[in-house]
């Protein structure tokens, strides 16, 4: 049987550090994959590939995969997966549930630039919690943030339930 996705432990985990850094894992200037990865894991999400940094979702012993910790390799990752930690790109922020990620590409060049998890839904809007600015409970659209530009672009993706 396939383990399944725990949306509420990877909210949990997310509100539990959202302004802290968990000492059991490494901390990074731009911190924003690795702790939704992080997330992720408390969720359940199964590691593999290691230790080949460009293959898998993975960290351990001091090292990391790609996908771990940087943005654009996750989202990558995600869309790819065949086994294990799996995501589905969907059209609309509506479409989303609790644990589900957002990714924002803030010149519409292409390029993921953030990576956020989805910790509340108000009135059909999700909320999402970072790192790197750390914030929580913050509405997605990220309007109020510095990095925010009129080509920024969302991609909205939902994890799938079971890790199969």
């Amino acid at each position: 049987m396939a383990n399944m996705y725990n949306r509420q432990a990877a909210v949990q985990y997310a509100n539990l550090w959202w302004n802290r850094r968990n000492p059991a894992f490494p901390n990074f200037t731009v911190d924003c994959t690795n702790y939704i990865s992080q997330c992720l894991l408390a969720g359940g999400a199964p590691m593999r590939g290691a230790p080949s940094r460009d293959r898998g979702w993975w960290i351990q012993q001091g090292n990391w995969s790609f996908s771990w910790s940087v943005a654009h390799s996750l989202r990558w990752y995600l869309e790819g997966s065949k086994t294990g930690l799996k995501g589905r790109r969907v059209q609309s922020a509506e479409e989303l549930d609790l644990g589900d990620v957002i990714f924002y590409d803030f010149q519409g060049d292409g390029r993921i630039d953030h990576s956020v998890i989805v910790t509340s839904i108000q009135n059909g809007v999700p909320y999402v919690n970072a790192h790197t600015s750390d914030s929580i409970n913050r509405p997605y659209f990220y309007e109020d943030s510095t990095a925010y530009t009129p080509s920024m672009a969302y991609y909205f993706y939902h994890i799938d339930d079971s890790f199969a």
